[in-house]
Protein backbone atom coordinates (compact mmCIF):
# COMPACT_ATOMS: atom_id res chain seq x y z
CA UNK A 1 0.00 0.00 0.00
CA UNK A 2 1.35 3.44 -0.92
CA UNK A 3 1.77 5.57 2.19
CA UNK A 4 0.52 9.17 2.24
CA UNK A 5 3.19 11.84 2.23
CA UNK A 6 2.40 13.09 5.72
CA UNK A 7 -0.12 12.20 8.42
CA UNK A 8 -0.92 14.94 10.87
CA UNK A 9 -2.79 15.26 14.12
CA UNK A 10 -4.41 18.63 14.66
CA UNK A 11 -4.37 20.10 18.15
CA UNK A 12 -7.78 21.04 19.48
CA UNK A 13 -6.67 23.69 21.95
CA UNK A 14 -7.66 27.27 21.30
CA UNK A 15 -4.96 29.14 19.42
CA UNK A 16 -4.08 32.75 18.76
CA UNK A 17 -3.65 33.80 15.17
CA UNK A 18 0.01 34.09 14.07
CA UNK A 19 1.35 37.59 13.37
CA UNK A 20 2.58 37.44 9.78
CA UNK A 21 4.58 40.26 8.20
CA UNK A 22 3.66 41.49 4.67
CA UNK A 23 5.33 39.34 2.01
CA UNK A 24 5.88 36.42 4.39
CA UNK A 25 4.27 32.98 4.40
CA UNK A 26 3.49 31.26 7.70
CA UNK A 27 5.09 27.86 8.32
CA UNK A 28 2.98 27.33 11.44
CA UNK A 29 -0.72 28.09 11.37
CA UNK A 30 -0.96 28.50 15.16
CA UNK A 31 -3.17 25.43 15.52
CA UNK A 32 -1.61 22.27 14.08
CA UNK A 33 1.52 20.49 12.85
CA UNK A 34 0.42 20.76 9.24
CA UNK A 35 3.41 21.18 6.92
CA UNK A 36 5.92 19.56 9.26
CA UNK A 37 7.51 16.14 9.80
CA UNK A 38 10.21 14.83 12.13
CA UNK A 39 13.92 14.41 11.45
CA UNK A 40 17.05 14.45 13.62
CA UNK A 41 20.55 15.70 12.74
CA UNK A 42 20.74 13.81 9.45
CA UNK A 43 22.56 14.73 6.28
CA UNK A 44 19.77 16.00 4.01
CA UNK A 45 21.71 14.83 0.95
CA UNK A 46 21.20 11.25 2.15
CA UNK A 47 17.48 11.29 2.83
CA UNK A 48 16.76 13.45 -0.24
CA UNK A 49 18.33 10.69 -2.34
CA UNK A 50 15.62 8.25 -1.22
CA UNK A 51 12.92 7.21 -3.64
CA UNK A 52 9.65 9.14 -3.38
CA UNK A 53 8.01 6.14 -1.72
CA UNK A 54 10.79 5.64 0.83
CA UNK A 55 10.88 9.33 1.68
CA UNK A 56 7.09 9.35 2.16
CA UNK A 57 7.45 6.36 4.48
CA UNK A 58 10.23 8.05 6.46
CA UNK A 59 8.11 11.14 6.92
CA UNK A 60 4.99 9.20 7.85
CA UNK A 61 6.93 7.10 10.37
CA UNK A 62 8.07 10.28 12.13
CA UNK A 63 4.60 11.58 12.90
CA UNK A 64 4.04 9.52 16.04
CA UNK A 65 7.24 10.92 17.51
CA UNK A 66 6.55 14.58 16.78
CA UNK A 67 2.95 14.39 18.02
CA UNK A 68 4.28 12.88 21.27
CA UNK A 69 6.67 15.77 21.89
CA UNK A 70 5.25 18.76 20.01
CA UNK A 71 1.87 20.42 20.43
CA UNK A 72 0.12 23.63 19.49
CA UNK A 73 -0.86 25.68 22.54
CA UNK A 74 -2.34 29.18 22.34
CA UNK A 75 -0.74 29.92 18.99
CA UNK A 76 2.67 28.55 19.90
CA UNK A 77 4.56 25.35 19.07
CA UNK A 78 5.64 23.82 22.36
CA UNK A 79 8.28 21.10 22.61
CA UNK A 80 9.05 19.18 25.79
CA UNK A 81 12.79 19.03 25.09
CA UNK A 82 12.70 15.59 23.54
CA UNK A 83 12.04 13.83 20.27
CA UNK A 84 12.75 14.51 16.62
CA UNK A 85 13.20 18.02 15.29
CA UNK A 86 10.27 19.65 13.57
CA UNK A 87 11.19 19.74 9.88
CA UNK A 88 9.38 21.71 7.19
CA UNK A 89 7.97 19.75 4.28
CA UNK A 90 8.76 22.74 2.05
CA UNK A 91 12.36 23.33 1.04
CA UNK A 92 13.97 26.72 0.53
CA UNK A 93 16.94 28.42 -1.10
CA UNK A 94 17.49 32.16 -0.47
CA UNK A 95 15.19 33.28 2.34
CA UNK A 96 14.39 35.62 5.15
CA UNK A 97 13.16 33.66 8.17
CA UNK A 98 11.47 35.22 11.17
CA UNK A 99 10.27 33.57 14.34
CA UNK A 100 9.85 34.08 18.07
CA UNK A 101 11.10 31.60 20.67
CA UNK A 102 11.00 31.24 24.44
CA UNK A 103 13.18 28.84 26.43
CA UNK A 104 13.56 27.59 29.97
CA UNK A 105 16.74 27.47 32.05
CA UNK A 106 19.47 25.07 30.83
CA UNK A 107 17.81 24.87 27.39
CA UNK A 108 19.86 24.06 24.29
CA UNK A 109 18.27 24.35 20.86
CA UNK A 110 18.72 25.89 17.42
CA UNK A 111 17.40 26.47 13.92
CA UNK A 112 18.71 24.33 11.05
CA UNK A 113 18.89 26.00 7.63
CA UNK A 114 18.62 23.84 4.50
CA UNK A 115 18.66 20.89 6.90
CA UNK A 116 22.10 21.86 8.30
CA UNK A 117 22.93 22.95 11.87
CA UNK A 118 22.59 25.69 13.03
CA UNK A 119 21.68 29.10 14.37
CA UNK A 120 22.33 28.45 18.05
CA UNK A 121 19.79 28.97 20.85
CA UNK A 122 20.73 28.21 24.45
CA UNK A 123 20.87 29.28 28.10
CA UNK A 124 23.80 31.70 28.26
CA UNK A 125 23.71 31.66 32.08
CA UNK A 126 24.43 27.92 32.39
CA UNK A 127 28.09 27.46 33.55
CA UNK A 128 28.16 23.98 32.02
CA UNK A 129 27.90 25.61 28.57
CA UNK A 130 30.61 28.25 29.07
CA UNK A 131 33.40 26.02 27.77
CA UNK A 132 31.44 25.63 24.53
CA UNK A 133 30.75 29.36 24.22
CA UNK A 134 27.38 29.46 25.89
CA UNK A 135 28.25 32.61 27.83
CA UNK A 136 28.50 34.47 24.49
CA UNK A 137 24.78 34.05 23.96
CA UNK A 138 22.50 32.79 21.21
CA UNK A 139 22.39 33.70 17.54
CA UNK A 140 25.77 32.40 16.34
CA UNK A 141 26.52 29.71 13.74
CA UNK A 142 27.73 27.35 16.45
CA UNK A 143 28.62 24.45 14.13
CA UNK A 144 31.12 26.52 12.14
CA UNK A 145 34.77 25.61 12.66
CA UNK A 146 36.60 27.06 15.65
CA UNK A 147 37.61 30.64 14.92
CA UNK A 148 35.53 30.82 11.73
CA UNK A 149 33.48 33.99 11.14
CA UNK A 150 29.97 33.67 12.54
CA UNK A 151 30.66 30.86 14.99
CA UNK A 152 30.27 33.17 17.99
CA UNK A 153 27.61 35.89 18.03
CA UNK A 154 28.88 39.45 17.71
CA UNK A 155 26.86 40.51 20.75
CA UNK A 156 24.90 38.78 23.50
CA UNK A 157 21.32 39.79 22.84
CA UNK A 158 19.29 37.13 24.73
CA UNK A 159 16.33 38.25 26.80
CA UNK A 160 15.64 36.89 30.31
CA UNK A 161 13.88 33.55 30.67
CA UNK A 162 10.13 33.77 30.32
CA UNK A 163 10.35 36.47 27.66
CA UNK A 164 9.97 35.91 23.94
CA UNK A 165 13.02 36.43 21.74
CA UNK A 166 12.75 37.60 18.13
CA UNK A 167 15.04 35.83 15.65
CA UNK A 168 15.57 37.07 12.10
CA UNK A 169 17.74 35.21 9.58
CA UNK A 170 18.66 36.06 5.99
CA UNK A 171 20.45 33.39 4.00
CA UNK A 172 21.77 33.97 0.47
CA UNK A 173 23.60 30.92 -0.77
CA UNK A 174 25.80 29.98 2.18
CA UNK A 175 26.07 33.61 3.33
CA UNK A 176 24.09 34.12 6.52
CA UNK A 177 22.93 37.15 8.50
CA UNK A 178 21.31 36.80 11.94
CA UNK A 179 19.59 39.36 14.15
CA UNK A 180 18.51 38.50 17.69
CA UNK A 181 16.09 40.93 19.28
CA UNK A 182 17.05 43.50 16.66
CA UNK A 183 20.82 43.23 17.21
CA UNK A 184 23.10 41.75 14.51
CA UNK A 185 24.83 38.61 15.78
CA UNK A 186 26.11 37.29 12.41
CA UNK A 187 26.85 39.52 9.41
CA UNK A 188 27.25 37.76 6.06
CA UNK A 189 29.33 34.84 7.36
CA UNK A 190 29.59 31.58 5.44
CA UNK A 191 27.57 28.87 7.14
CA UNK A 192 29.61 25.68 6.89
CA UNK A 193 28.21 22.30 5.90
CA UNK A 194 28.36 20.38 9.17
CA UNK A 195 28.03 17.03 7.39
CA UNK A 196 30.94 17.59 5.00
CA UNK A 197 33.01 20.74 5.40
CA UNK A 198 34.57 20.19 1.98
CA UNK A 199 31.14 20.84 0.45
CA UNK A 200 29.00 23.99 0.57
CA UNK A 201 25.47 23.98 1.91
CA UNK A 202 22.94 22.33 -0.39
CA UNK A 203 21.23 24.74 -2.82
CA UNK A 204 17.89 24.07 -1.12
CA UNK A 205 16.64 22.35 2.00
CA UNK A 206 14.14 22.41 4.89
CA UNK A 207 13.98 24.54 8.00
CA UNK A 208 14.29 22.53 11.22
CA UNK A 209 13.45 23.54 14.78
CA UNK A 210 15.79 21.65 17.07
CA UNK A 211 14.93 20.14 20.44
CA UNK A 212 17.82 19.35 22.72
CA UNK A 213 16.94 18.69 26.33
CA UNK A 214 14.99 21.78 27.42
CA UNK A 215 11.45 22.95 26.89
CA UNK A 216 11.13 25.55 24.13
CA UNK A 217 8.21 27.33 22.49
CA UNK A 218 8.03 28.86 19.02
CA UNK A 219 5.52 31.21 17.41
CA UNK A 220 5.10 33.46 14.35
CA UNK A 221 7.30 31.14 12.27
CA UNK A 222 7.30 32.68 8.79
CA UNK A 223 9.47 32.82 5.71
CA UNK A 224 9.96 35.05 2.67
CA UNK A 225 11.75 33.75 -0.41
CA UNK A 226 14.29 36.28 -1.70
CA UNK A 227 14.46 36.94 -5.43
CA UNK A 228 17.69 37.33 -7.38
CA UNK A 229 17.70 41.13 -7.67
CA UNK A 230 17.45 41.59 -3.91
CA UNK A 231 20.01 38.87 -3.24
CA UNK A 232 22.56 40.39 -5.64
CA UNK A 233 22.15 43.84 -4.11
CA UNK A 234 22.82 42.53 -0.62
CA UNK A 235 25.74 40.34 -1.67
CA UNK A 236 27.39 43.20 -3.57
CA UNK A 237 27.00 45.52 -0.59
CA UNK A 238 28.66 42.98 1.69
CA UNK A 239 31.84 42.99 -0.44
CA UNK A 240 32.13 46.64 -1.45
CA UNK A 241 35.13 48.07 0.38
CA UNK A 242 38.18 48.86 -1.73
CA UNK A 243 36.69 47.85 -5.09
CA UNK A 244 37.15 50.09 -8.12
CA UNK A 245 34.82 49.93 -11.12
CA UNK A 246 36.70 48.83 -14.26
CA UNK A 247 33.82 48.98 -16.76
CA UNK A 248 31.81 52.19 -16.92
CA UNK A 249 28.82 50.68 -18.73
CA UNK A 250 29.06 53.18 -21.60
CA UNK A 251 32.26 52.49 -23.55
CA UNK A 252 35.43 50.40 -23.52
CA UNK A 253 37.70 52.92 -21.85
CA UNK A 254 40.47 50.97 -20.10
CA UNK A 255 39.97 47.79 -22.17
CA UNK A 256 41.95 46.16 -24.98
CA UNK A 257 41.54 43.26 -27.43
CA UNK A 258 38.70 42.31 -29.77
CA UNK A 259 36.51 45.23 -28.75
CA UNK A 260 34.84 45.38 -32.18
CA UNK A 261 33.45 41.89 -31.52
CA UNK A 262 31.61 43.07 -28.40
CA UNK A 263 28.68 45.44 -27.86
CA UNK A 264 27.49 47.45 -24.90
CA UNK A 265 23.77 46.98 -24.29
CA UNK A 266 21.95 48.48 -21.28
CA UNK A 267 25.23 48.90 -19.40
CA UNK A 268 26.44 45.35 -20.07
CA UNK A 269 29.21 43.91 -22.25
CA UNK A 270 27.79 41.44 -24.77
CA UNK A 271 29.92 39.22 -26.99
CA UNK A 272 28.56 39.22 -30.53
CA UNK A 273 27.16 35.84 -31.51
CA UNK A 274 29.68 33.89 -33.53
CA UNK A 275 32.58 36.12 -32.45
CA UNK A 276 35.25 34.56 -30.25
CA UNK A 277 37.79 37.29 -29.46
CA UNK A 278 39.17 37.94 -25.98
CA UNK A 279 39.04 41.36 -24.34
CA UNK A 280 41.13 42.42 -21.33
CA UNK A 281 42.02 45.32 -19.09
CA UNK A 282 44.76 47.79 -19.91
CA UNK A 283 46.13 47.34 -16.39
CA UNK A 284 47.82 44.23 -15.02
CA UNK A 285 47.04 42.57 -11.71
CA UNK A 286 48.79 40.16 -9.38
CA UNK A 287 46.66 39.21 -6.40
CA UNK A 288 43.14 40.62 -6.64
CA UNK A 289 39.43 40.14 -6.08
CA UNK A 290 36.90 40.84 -8.81
CA UNK A 291 33.12 40.95 -8.61
CA UNK A 292 30.67 40.99 -11.48
CA UNK A 293 27.30 39.82 -12.73
CA UNK A 294 26.63 37.59 -15.73
CA UNK A 295 23.55 36.50 -17.65
CA UNK A 296 23.70 33.28 -19.66
CA UNK A 297 21.70 32.48 -22.79
CA UNK A 298 20.74 28.81 -23.23
CA UNK A 299 23.99 26.86 -23.63
CA UNK A 300 25.99 30.07 -23.20
CA UNK A 301 29.76 29.93 -22.79
CA UNK A 302 32.32 32.56 -21.77
CA UNK A 303 35.03 32.80 -19.13
CA UNK A 304 37.15 35.04 -16.93
CA UNK A 305 40.76 35.39 -18.05
CA UNK A 306 42.96 35.39 -14.93
CA UNK A 307 46.46 36.90 -15.24
CA UNK A 308 46.29 36.82 -19.02
CA UNK A 309 49.28 37.86 -21.14
CA UNK A 310 47.17 39.21 -24.00
CA UNK A 311 48.43 36.39 -26.23
CA UNK A 312 47.05 32.93 -26.97
CA UNK A 313 44.11 31.21 -25.26
CA UNK A 314 43.27 32.32 -21.74
CA UNK A 315 42.20 28.76 -20.89
CA UNK A 316 45.81 27.60 -21.30
CA UNK A 317 48.11 30.63 -21.57
CA UNK A 318 46.72 32.63 -18.64
CA UNK A 319 46.98 31.45 -15.04
CA UNK A 320 43.55 29.99 -15.75
CA UNK A 321 40.13 30.66 -17.21
CA UNK A 322 37.28 30.67 -14.70
CA UNK A 323 34.51 29.07 -16.70
CA UNK A 324 31.15 30.80 -17.25
CA UNK A 325 28.86 28.18 -18.74
CA UNK A 326 25.26 27.02 -18.85
CA UNK A 327 26.41 23.52 -17.92
CA UNK A 328 22.77 22.41 -17.55
CA UNK A 329 22.43 22.40 -21.34
CA UNK A 330 22.27 18.85 -22.84
CA UNK A 331 25.21 19.60 -25.15
CA UNK A 332 27.47 19.62 -22.07
CA UNK A 333 26.17 16.40 -20.52
CA UNK A 334 29.44 14.53 -21.07
CA UNK A 335 32.04 17.22 -20.41
CA UNK A 336 34.82 16.74 -17.87
CA UNK A 337 34.07 17.99 -14.33
CA UNK A 338 36.95 20.46 -14.78
CA UNK A 339 34.94 22.20 -17.51
CA UNK A 340 31.80 22.98 -15.52
CA UNK A 341 30.69 26.48 -14.63
CA UNK A 342 33.05 27.97 -12.05
CA UNK A 343 35.92 25.62 -12.82
CA UNK A 344 39.51 26.68 -13.26
CA UNK A 345 39.13 25.40 -16.78
CA UNK A 346 40.74 22.00 -17.29
CA UNK A 347 42.54 22.23 -13.92
CA UNK A 348 40.15 22.27 -10.93
CA UNK A 349 36.50 21.13 -10.74
CA UNK A 350 33.83 23.23 -8.98
CA UNK A 351 30.73 22.33 -6.98
CA UNK A 352 27.61 22.35 -9.14
CA UNK A 353 23.98 23.34 -8.72
CA UNK A 354 24.38 27.00 -7.74
CA UNK A 355 23.64 28.81 -11.03
CA UNK A 356 20.42 30.79 -11.09
CA UNK A 357 17.78 29.71 -13.61
CA UNK A 358 18.27 30.89 -17.18
CA UNK A 359 16.99 34.43 -17.59
CA UNK A 360 18.31 35.54 -14.18
CA UNK A 361 21.54 37.39 -13.49
CA UNK A 362 24.22 35.63 -11.44
CA UNK A 363 26.51 37.39 -8.98
CA UNK A 364 30.12 36.17 -8.73
CA UNK A 365 33.22 37.04 -6.71
CA UNK A 366 36.64 35.63 -7.67
CA UNK A 367 39.70 36.00 -5.44
CA UNK A 368 43.22 35.23 -6.65
CA UNK A 369 46.12 34.98 -4.18
CA UNK A 370 49.40 33.45 -5.28
CA UNK A 371 48.50 30.20 -7.00
CA UNK A 372 45.14 29.89 -5.24
CA UNK A 373 41.75 30.79 -6.67
CA UNK A 374 38.40 31.08 -4.94
CA UNK A 375 35.07 31.41 -6.78
CA UNK A 376 31.91 32.42 -4.93
CA UNK A 377 28.70 32.22 -6.94
CA UNK A 378 25.47 33.74 -5.63
CA UNK A 379 26.78 33.57 -2.07
CA UNK A 380 28.17 30.02 -2.23
CA UNK A 381 31.86 29.14 -2.59
CA UNK A 382 31.93 26.69 -5.50
CA UNK A 383 35.72 26.53 -5.96
CA UNK A 384 38.56 27.05 -3.51
CA UNK A 385 41.79 25.48 -4.68
CA UNK A 386 45.42 25.77 -5.66
CA UNK A 387 46.39 25.40 -9.32
CA UNK A 388 50.09 25.34 -8.48
CA UNK A 389 50.52 21.65 -7.58
CA UNK A 390 48.22 20.35 -10.33
CA UNK A 391 49.95 18.19 -12.95
CA UNK A 392 46.98 16.31 -14.45
CA UNK A 393 44.63 18.20 -16.74
CA UNK A 394 41.45 17.66 -18.72
CA UNK A 395 42.37 15.97 -22.04
CA UNK A 396 46.01 15.98 -20.84
CA UNK A 397 46.47 19.42 -22.38
CA UNK A 398 49.26 21.42 -20.70
CA UNK A 399 48.60 24.83 -19.16
CA UNK A 400 51.82 26.77 -19.74
CA UNK A 401 50.43 29.96 -18.18
CA UNK A 402 49.40 28.32 -14.91
CA UNK A 403 52.31 29.72 -12.90
CA UNK A 404 51.95 33.34 -14.06
CA UNK A 405 52.25 35.81 -11.17
CA UNK A 406 50.74 38.83 -12.94
CA UNK A 407 48.66 39.61 -15.99
CA UNK A 408 45.51 41.20 -17.35
CA UNK A 409 41.94 40.45 -16.33
CA UNK A 410 39.48 39.80 -19.14
CA UNK A 411 36.71 37.84 -20.82
CA UNK A 412 37.02 34.97 -23.27
CA UNK A 413 34.25 35.59 -25.77
CA UNK A 414 33.52 32.05 -26.99
CA UNK A 415 30.98 33.20 -29.62
CA UNK A 416 27.91 33.30 -27.33
CA UNK A 417 26.02 36.48 -26.32
CA UNK A 418 26.74 36.19 -22.60
CA UNK A 419 26.10 39.50 -20.81
CA UNK A 420 28.51 40.91 -18.19
CA UNK A 421 28.04 43.96 -16.00
CA UNK A 422 28.85 45.52 -12.62
CA UNK A 423 32.56 44.71 -12.99
CA UNK A 424 34.78 45.94 -10.14
CA UNK A 425 38.20 44.88 -8.91
CA UNK A 426 40.31 45.24 -5.77
CA UNK A 427 44.06 44.82 -5.66
CA UNK A 428 45.34 42.59 -2.86
CA UNK A 429 49.10 43.02 -3.37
Amino acid sequence: MRLPLILFITATLAAAEPVIEPGFTPLFDGKSLDGWWGCSTENPTVWKALSAEDLARKRADSIADITAHWRAVDGALVNDGKGLYLTSVREFGDIELRLDYRTEARADSGVYLRGCPQVQIWDWTDPEKFARGGDKGSGGLWNNSAGAPGKDPLVRADRPFGEWNQLRVIQLGSRTWVWLNGQPTVVGAIMENYFDRKLPLPPRGPIQLQTHGGMISWRNVQVREIAGDEARTMLRARADDGFATIFNGKDFTGWRGALDEHDIVDGAIVCQKGKAGNIWTAEEYGDFSVKLEFLLPPGGNNGLAIRYSGQGKASYDAMCEVQILDDTDPQYAKIDARQFNGSAYGILAPHRGYLRPLGEWNYEEVTVKGSTIRVELNGTVILDGDVGPVTEYESNKPHPGKDRKRGFFGFCGHQDPVKLRGIAIKRLD
